[in-house]
This record gives C-alpha cells, structure tokens and sequence, in this order.
C-alpha cells in the first residue's frame, strides 16, 4: 500500500507509491482531481512543494485563472512537437523556425494561459489590435527595439499558426470546433505589381553592369563584376528565383537546340522551392552562361555562383537610380524574375507556358503581373462599335 499523509484538514494528500521513489500529492478542487509530483524523495522537502502547489491552485481558482482544460500553451507543444518531426524534410528548416518563433514571441505570451474554449474570435480580434497598437517584445528581450507597427501580412502569417494549433487541439479532441479566424470588416486589398525593371530600365541595368564588368572600381574585383554581369542576364533570361539560381550547380545546365525554335537554348534542371522542376532559358541566356564555363572552369558540381553580389549589385542600382521603382517598391534580384515574366507576357507569351517554366501558377501570374501589363488588353476586342444602318436603307425597306 502506499504511504500517504494529510494536510490542511484532509484536502491535500502527500503519498508515495511502493514503485516510485519521489512523494506524488494531489487534491480535488474546482470539481477535478488534480495531481503532480513533488519530486522529491525527503518528506519533509516533499510537504514544503506540495504545500506550495495546493496554495498556487487555490490562488489560481480565486483568481479564475484554475482550467480544466488544456491551455494553448500545452496545445502549442503539442503541435510544435508533432510539426517538427511529421514535417521533417518536407518544410524548410528556416520556414520552421520562423513559425515556431511566432509562437514564442507573440502567440504564446498573449494565449499562453487561456484554455483552449476561450480562444474565441473576439479574443483573436482583440489581438489583432493588440498587435497594431502595441510593441510587443521579442522572446527573452525586455523591449521590441524595431519601433515598427507589424505590417497585415506579418499578422496575417502569426493567425495561420495561430490556427495551426487549434487545429492541433481539435484533431485530440481538445476542441470540439475550430473558431472563425477570419478577418472582421475585410475590404478589398490593393493588389500592387510586384517590382520589375521596365525594358528601357532594364537595358539601363545590364549597360550598367557590362561597364563595370569591363572597367572595375579595382582589379581584384573583376571576376565579381563579371560574374555579376552574367547573374543579372542569366536571371532575366530564365525566371529562376534567386534561391534556384544559387543552388544551381553546373550539372543541371544543358545546352540544347531547341526543336520548335531552331535556337540553342539552356535546359535547367531546377531544384529550389516547389521541388524539382524545369526550365527552359531565352537565347539570351547562352552566352553569360558560355562566359561562366570559360571564366572559371568549374566541375559538373560546382556553383554556378559561388557568392552572392548582393552589395555589387545594389550600388549599381543605387548609381543608375533603380533602386525603387515608382511606387516606391525595392527592387532586388527578384526582380529580375518578375521582369523576366513580364517581358514574355509583353512578347505575347502564353500565360499558362510561362507559369510551367517558372514553376508557378497562372492564377499567380494573372494576379500580380498580367493585370498590369497593358499588351494583356486586346484592343481590337475592346474597341468594337456597331454598324449603323443609313438611313437610305431604311426608306428602301
């Protein structure tokens, strides 16, 4: 039998089971049995932390903060704990990260301590303003130091981890529904074109980077200005990501002759954020690439690009005034990508072919590059009239 002592008249029980070697203490309060260890194997320490655990309960069930359901906190391990190991290799370790840290920094701290029932949609709408109105401190910081008001989509990505453990507790039977996460009063958000250089911009850009290519502020940056050089037309003449193109080593490149074009082309073999796909480059992407090979005679498993030219290339942007288009947007090697999409559209491209090339969807496209291309208009079926009888005809009938 276990041995088992009483405290404060009988509602607090100290026992130690004849298997364990640490005294365990429990009590019934607030219509639920509720037991811990004290993890201690002396009696008389044992009484001193089960004392305190009972005084805790009972100032948590004064004060209304005593569940009896698990709290978010307790879902959010639960979800961190399955998230990273059901996931593992299908997720981005910086993708994982970011979430988790989410939880850390702002879910955790405001929903850490309310059971699961009292995550209603008026709570997550009170931290929405929450999270508009204050600065909220980062974890294991004293004070946020950004001085910034988080931008929707910030927010937007802290409710999708916010749901993401709710949805947790309910597949555990923790939650009997998933409440309305939705945003209240949502109006139409504008849809801005993503940063791209215009054509002129862009031949502004690749000028800019062949003069430094020819003539470098220094000798011993000639290889980076030249390497950069064929970055920017490699990158405009493929649609490549900029996180495609720097995981991109020489054995996924072939030089090919295209069959329906009759022009030498590259083939790529893709490997970046939707997995493997391919791509099959502009001519213009020939010869930066030819230029790679002669430069540095790499092996088939080398880099193409060794180092990003990220600083290279924002001076030269900054020197040529590119650096923001007109609604202020920064541009970056993105860019490039979008530039690429909007030049085939501009051409005429197929919509559908150029989303396959560069790994993305059409609704994608239609949403951010072919509603503010204006050759997407066909002028001829807008501008129809109809023909008017004479009025000579009109006698005559």
């Amino acid at each position: 039998m276990a041995e088992q002592h009483d405290m404060f008249g009988g509602k607090l029980h100290l026992y130690k089971r004849p298997n364990s070697r640490f005294w365990q203490c429990s009590t019934y309060l607030k219509g639920k049995n509720r037991r811990t260890s004290t993890k201690e194997e002396s009696l008389a320490r044992a009484k001193d932390v089960a004392e305190d655990w009972y005084l805790d309960l009972r100032g948590r069930a004064r004060e209304g903060r005593l569940k009896n359901e698990k709290t978010f906190k307790q879902a959010a391990e639960q979800f961190r704990r399955e998230f990273e190991i059901i996931t593992e290799g299908q997720r981005s370790e910086t993708y994982v990260t970011g979430l988790m840290s989410k939880l850390d920094n702002y879910l955790i701290p405001y929903f850490g301590d309310k059971g699961l029932s009292e995550v209603t949609p008026g709570l997550v709408q009170e931290y929405r303003i929450h999270r508009h109105n204050y600065s909220v401190p980062r974890h294991n910081q004293k004070t946020d130091h950004s001085g910034s008001k988080p931008k929707f989509s910030t927010i937007h990505q802290e409710i999708v981890a916010l749901r993401q453990v709710l949805k947790t507790a309910v597949r555990h039977g923790w939650l009997d529904r998933l409440p309305d996460l939705s945003t209240p009063y949502g109006a139409s958000k504008k849809i801005s074109r993503r940063a791209w250089f215009s054509p002129d911009e862009y031949r502004r850009l690749y000028e800019a980077t062949r003069r430094r290519a020819n003539t470098p502020q220094r000798k011993h940056h000639k290889w980076s200005c030249e390497q950069l050089h064929d970055y920017v037309l490699l990158m405009a003449n493929t649609g490549l990501r900029p996180d495609e193109m720097k995981r991109l080593e020489h054995r996924d490149v072939e030089l090919v002759e295209d069959a329906d074009t009759d022009e030498t082309i590259l083939l790529i073999s893709v490997r970046g954020k939707r997995g493997v796909g391919y791509c099959k480059s502009m001519p213009g992407a020939v010869k930066p690439y030819q230029r790679l090979l002669e430069r540095n005679d790499p092996e088939p498993t080398d880099l193409l690009f060794t180092k990003s030219h990220t600083g290279l290339l924002n001076a030269i942007l900054d020197e040529e005034g590119l650096k923001f288009d007109r609604d202020n947007q920064p541009r970056t090697a993105y860019s490039l990508r979008h530039t690429y999409i909007c030049l085939r559209l501009m051409e005429g491209a197929d919509i559908y072919q150029v989303a396959k090339n560069c790994r993305t969807s059409v609704e994608m496209i239609e949403k951010y590059y072919a509603s503010h291309i204006a050759t997407s208009i066909d002028a001829s079926a807008v501008n129809v009239r109809k023909k008017k009888k004479s009025k000579k005809s009109d006698i005559d009938a």
